[in-house]
């Protein structure tokens, strides 16, 4: 069985492996963006800029189709019911009471 020294000791050489490595892998892949940049001439300012353009947009919101006429309250539809709605359909109410 292996001394707590003896374990640390490993420990270490261990980190020591994993701290070099992850910069090797860093710096093999920072050659690896560099070639493809220059391959298809980007610059940084490139890659902010199509990045931006091609990412997700922020989703649009869809109109409210449902009012609580008392309290203003709004649904659109899709979704989980909000509660007042719930509220007032287990009171009696039908949906198309609050259709707008």
């Amino acid at each position: 069985m292996a001394s707590l020294k003896d374990l640390l000791a490993q420990r270490a050489a261990l980190e020591q492996q994993i701290a070099e490595t992850q910069e090797r892998e860093r710096s093999d892949a920072i050659a690896k963006v560099k070639t493809l940049m220059q391959e298809y001439g980007l610059s940084v300012a490139d890659l902010s800029t199509r990045a931006a353009k091609t990412g997700a947009t922020k989703a649009s919101k869809v109109a409210a189709k449902y009012r609580n006429k008392a309290t203003g309250e709004t649904w659109s539809g899709r979704g989980l019911q909000p509660k007042w709605l719930k509220a007032a359909i287990s009171g009696g109410a039908k949906l198309e009471d609050f259709v707008i």
